[in-house]
């Protein structure tokens, strides 16, 4: 059974099931959704515990072995299994299976598991832990749903903050979950409860925002041109390969160019969303960008990113930062004449 993990308190309120399985890309959630697990199992007198780490090396039989090895004094146990590849193997595979149909008596379960895509989640493992106990996979926090999450998080220790100070916050710890509940927590230990303003935060708050080259390109095709700076300057900070932006932001270029023309040549949206696999709401803005883009513009993109390319590789002279930056500015500001000029 598949719930969300905000449901996660009110489910073991109501009941304690003899199996739970935890899965995602958000370290931060996984391990607060297993404290909250594991801290209601020892309430409920679940005092033994067993923890499990598979890799390569792991046996199998153990794991199955003392799952039905009943303790000598008669307590309940934890059996705390983790996976951080996600990937059993075919033995580690039907070892789950076989677990699943016989779950261990006055025993408690949990399985954590990173992110598993939909392949991974159709194999018959996967189907064994969702039929057989709750399944919660953690998303990632949007960026748009970052200050919310954060002012909730700053509700539980007593402190508020205005939506401006919050957005502020949340841009310092973008794509950093744990670094972002550490600089929340320090906010409780550095002031009192009430309203903190926005100087406090500055003040207090390091800027341990983290990024990626798929994020710097969304930065482009949503016209946002100080994000899209700022997640530049992070990731040149970060000492992120140029090469490996370039190519995003080129793939990006290319395919806003096939979407173009089959926009101005009457395809229907629909059908080039999903020839060029772009699914759910990136399918708005990549939409709005080949719309809002001419082709001219995009075809110089592309003369642009050759450029870039030639400098990362020695061919040409320049600073490949530099003509990152005015690359994804000029389709950024391509409407503002007077800005293009700027950078050129």
């Amino acid at each position: 059974m598949r719930i969300k993990l905000e449901q996660l308190s009110q489910s073991l309120q109501k009941q304690t099931a003899s199996l739970y399985t935890l899965f995602g890309n958000e370290p931060l959630l996984i391990l607060e959704a297993a404290d909250l697990i594991r801290a209601h199992a020892y309430q409920h007198g679940y005092t033994e515990r067993k923890v499990f780490t598979v890799d390569q090396h792991f046996d199998w039989f153990d794991l199955l072995y003392t799952g039905n090895n009943l303790s000598l004094f008669g307590e309940r146990k934890i059996m705390d299994i983790r996976i951080p590849s996600g990937k059993p193997g075919k033995e580690g595979g039907k070892a789950i299976e076989t677990y699943c149909d016989t779950l261990p008596p006055d025993t408690l379960t949990l399985i954590t598991l990173p992110r598993i895509d939909k392949q991974g989640q159709a194999t018959r493992w996967f189907k064994a832990l969702e039929t057989s106990g709750v399944l919660i996979q953690a998303y990632p926090i949007e960026r748009n749903q970052l200050p919310i999450w954060i002012g909730q998080r700053l509700d539980k220790q007593q402190q508020k903050a205005d939506s401006a100070t919050l957005q502020f916050l949340a841009d310092q710890v973008e794509g950093n979950l744990l670094a972002a509940h550490q600089e929340i927590q320090k906010l409780a230990l550095l002031y009192p409860s009430g309203n903190l303003t926005f100087e406090q935060i500055k003040d207090a708050v390091l800027n341990v925002a983290r990024y990626d080259a798929f994020q710097l390109s969304d930065a482009m095709i949503n016209a946002d041109s100080a994000r899209f700076i700022r997640i530049l300057t992070g990731l040149q900070a970060e000492g992120v390969a140029p090469l490996l932006i370039l190519a995003t932001l080129t793939e990006q270029i290319r395919q806003l160019i096939i979407i173009r023309k089959g926009l101005d040549t009457g395809q229907s949206p629909v059908q080039l969303m999903q020839t060029a696999r772009i699914w759910g709401d990136r399918q708005k803005s990549v939409q709005a960008a080949a719309t809002r883009i001419s082709r001219q513009v995009l075809m110089q993109g592309l003369s642009d990113a050759a450029v870039v390319d030639q400098i990362i590789k020695g061919v040409a002279q320049g600073d490949a930062w530099d003509k990152l930056l005015q690359l994804g500015l000029r389709l950024t500001l391509h409407e503002n004449r007077n800005l293009i000029s700027m950078i050129k």
